[in-house]
């Protein structure tokens, strides 16, 4: 049987500093089969529940970005205004749904009498469902709600931002990559946020780790006309908007 090494909290203050994400914790390791199979069907459920949310919310363009701009940052007022152009377009604004750049995004589309959705999730802080959703969904898992941010865009558009927002910059780009979606529009907007993580990609190429056409995959700009533009030429070109039909197979909602 192979030794395992457990780390845990040696005192009072580490035990309060550390932040419980959930009462049980999944990814600690093996549980009993019950509890596995309960894991399971909950993931299912918030699948279901959030196909029958989502489906009739029309084609989307999803803008990821830090919960933690105010509204009079640089990148909100950016991120507003991203909002507002993708209503323009005819699209639905899908967003994280909490605050920061996704308000500002939501807010945009909202108040612009777009289609605004917001994909939120459970956590001990930071992340409140912000007031500009027309529909919204909340998760337990992270990895169900990076599916559905993914799942019916058609382009997305990344904002500075953390660890999360990083991760999903990243996730999108290797299903576009690898092909498992169509290759959608990626905008990075931010060049001098972005510009050491720009580097660092095009190391990799010159590393080989990656192709250097993978550099073509993302459009790197601090121009709203530019991105909108880029995103409106590969949509025009490529994909035609057709109404869902109206058989409601899991009783969606509209």
């Amino acid at each position: 049987m192979t030794d395992c090494l457990i780390i845990k909290p040696t005192s009072l203050e580490t035990k309060k500093r550390i932040i419980p994400a959930k009462e049980h914790v999944y990814l600690d390791g093996p549980k009993s089969r019950g509890y596995e199979f309960n894991f399971a069907y909950r993931v299912f459920s918030q699948f279901i529940k959030s196909f029958r949310t989502l489906h009739f919310i029309g084609p989307c363009i999803t803008v990821f970005g830090s919960a933690r701009f105010k509204e009079d940052h640089r990148y909100y007022i950016a991120a507003r205004e991203f909002g507002k152009r993708i209503s323009d377009l005819g699209f639905t604004v899908m967003t994280g749904g909490g605050p920061g750049i996704m308000e500002a995004a939501n807010r945009g589309a909202f108040e612009n009498g777009g289609y605004s959705v917001g994909c939120n999730i459970r956590l001990p802080f930071e992340q409140k469902t912000n007031p500009y959703l027309n529909k919204s969904v909340t998760f337990e898992h992270f990895f169900v709600r990076k599916v559905l941010l993914a799942k019916y865009s058609y382009s997305f558009i990344i904002m500075p931002g953390g660890f999360g927002t990083m991760d999903e910059f990243f996730e999108t780009l290797t299903l576009v990559q690898t092909k498992t979606i169509i290759q959608f529009p990626i905008v990075l907007y931010g060049r001098a946020y972005f510009q050491p993580l720009i580097d660092y990609i095009q190391f990799m190429a010159s590393e080989g780790t990656i192709s250097k056409e993978d550099l073509n995959l993302v459009l790197v700009t601090d121009d709203i006309d530019e991105a909108m533009n880029h995103i409106n030429v590969y949509i025009n070109k490529n994909f035609k908007v057709k109404p869902r039909k109206k058989a409601w197979w899991l009783f969606e909602k509209r």
